[in-house]
């Protein structure tokens, strides 16, 4: 049987969506985030903790960027992870995604704060506004090599809330204070997009299995 990450403060009806990047640890020289097409600015500050079951349904990676030097940080860089879409936990109306970052180096690494998302169309174009994220304190999760750590997606149900949708091809995720994103497969139907009760929330990561 899969691993599950029961539900620990997913935010309530108000969800949301987009891609941003987030606040890291505060110990790395690297220049700041900067915006991309399709992303957000970074963030700063508040992030709750929340859970799912974490089935993985599909994984992306992204090859490390000429010129960088991993080692010199203890911030986990987008090169030395893979993300992972856990299975839906639905739930009183609510769909509940966790999207899972796992250490693929060789070496002890960090997160901190929260990370970008975007469902995008098979063009690469952003569908739906930024998400919103939950309020909370963030705190900086150790992985060491092959842990992981997780962040939650929420959304009401379009068919319970009545807003309009698109039917993604794929989730951009980029990790806290990185400026390139991972690609992962999306098929698990359409999310809400404008309308009504069309916004999404995304939390701050939180400690996965083993970690």
């Amino acid at each position: 049987m899969a691993n599950t990450y029961r539900p620990a403060l997913f935010v309530s009806a108000a969800a949301l969506l987009g891609l941003l990047t987030a606040c890291g640890d505060g110990g790395d020289s690297t220049s700041a985030p900067r915006t991309l097409p399709g992303t957000a600015a970074p963030a700063t500050t508040d992030g709750t903790t929340a859970a799912s079951s974490a089935e993985p349904t599909a994984t992306a990676t992204t090859p490390s960027p000429a010129g960088r030097t991993p080692g010199k940080s203890a911030r986990c860089h987008t090169s030395e992870l893979e993300a992972t879409l856990g299975r839906n936990d639905p739930g009183a109306g609510q769909e509940n995604f966790p999207v899972i970052l796992t250490n693929t180096s060789s070496r002890t690494c960090t997160l901190h704060g929260y990370p970008g998302a975007a469902f995008v169309d098979a063009s690469g174009r952003q569908l739906g506004p930024d998400p919103q994220r939950t309020p909370g304190a963030p705190a900086t999760v150790k992985l060491a090599p092959g842990q992981n750590a997780w962040s939650g997606i929420t959304f009401s149900n379009p068919e319970i809330s009545g807003a309009r949708t698109a039917d993604p091809d794929a989730l951009l995720v980029t990790p806290p204070d990185e400026r390139d994103p991972l690609k992962v497969s999306w098929s698990a139907g359409e999310v809400p997009v404008s309308g009504n009760e069309s916004t999404v929330s995304i939390t701050a990561f939180d400690r996965g299995p083993g970690t």
